[in-house]
């Protein structure tokens, strides 16, 4: 199945391809790093926005093309911008892009992969931090490059950072930046997984196939029940977590996976 009207335009900034249960969002502008200009980042809340929407989608992978994840904000298109005096139209792309983009990745009701097939910097690196899972080839790495160009941090990394290294690891990162190799990254918590750069689609799609198989309202719940939790009472998370339980326990795919279970079967779960 293939329903994205970009997925045939390969000159299109923002590739999107959906087959078996699993859309796949690729950053196409290899010769610029996949740096997000205005057209990208439009293409990337209207896509996000759209697979979020969408259930048949039931995992999505976000990824790059050519030798870059993506490297954040497109600094060319940028300094144009400050040069025609357009600050008013630069300054409004975190609530007007990245915002969107970040939120609805952190939010979405089924799991988000980023597959980080090469540098990932500063905007780019927020976003494989919004997800779910990072599998990143091991020619990959992070940089949280705002500082070095004079910036704060955007596109949810104060939010995303310190969850994933903890606060002290997390304004070392932000305040020193420098690029961090899979390894290290692995390492510290910012990669899922490491592998080969010629073994990252398939690991990839091997992955997301089995997670757009799963149980989408479970992995929903489990989203929500992590997210609500970062910001609350333990009383309140255990709370949300009876409220998830609930919901979770009344969904045809727990009903099947205990008739499965105890028809001593697989089950075949269909996300609802």
């Amino acid at each position: 199945m293939n329903d994205s009207p970009t997925s045939s335009n390969t000159s299109a900034p923002l590739l999107v391809d959906i087959s078996d249960g699993v859309a796949t969002l690729t950053l196409n502008r290899a010769d610029a790093m996949n740096g997000l200009d205005i057209a990208t980042k439009d293409a990337l809340v209207a896509a996000t926005a759209r697979v979020a929407a969408d259930d048949e989608v039931r995992c999505v992978v976000l990824t790059g093309s050519g030798r870059a994840f993506c490297v954040g904000q497109d600094l060319k298109e940028h300094v144009q911008l400050l040069e025609s005096g357009s600050s008013e139209e630069l300054f409004t792309t975190v609530e007007r892009h990245y915002n969107p983009i970040v939120h609805t990745l952190l939010t979405m009701p089924k799991p988000v992969i980023a597959a980080v097939n090469g540098v990932a910097a500063g905007a780019g690196a927020s976003l494989a931090f919004a997800c779910d899972l990072r599998i990143v080839a091991d020619t990959a790495g992070f940089n949280l490059a705002f500082a070095g160009v004079a910036l704060s941090c955007d596109t949810g990394a104060s939010w995303t950072l310190p969850r994933l290294v903890g606060r002290a690891k997390a304004m070392e990162l932000l305040l020193l930046p420098e690029t961090i190799g899979a390894t290290a990254a692995a390492d510290l918590g910012l990669a899922t997984r490491v592998v080969p750069a010629a073994e990252l689609a398939g690991t990839v799609r091997e992955l997301a196939v089995r997670l757009a198989a799963g149980p989408t309202m479970a992995y929903a719940g489990i989203r929500r029940s992590v997210e609500h939790s970062a910001s609350t009472s333990f009383a309140e998370a255990l709370g949300f977590e009876a409220e998830m339980m609930r919901l979770t326990g009344a969904s045809d795919d727990h009903r099947r996976a205990v008739d499965a279970f105890l028809a001593k079967e697989k089950p075949e779960f269909r996300g609802r």
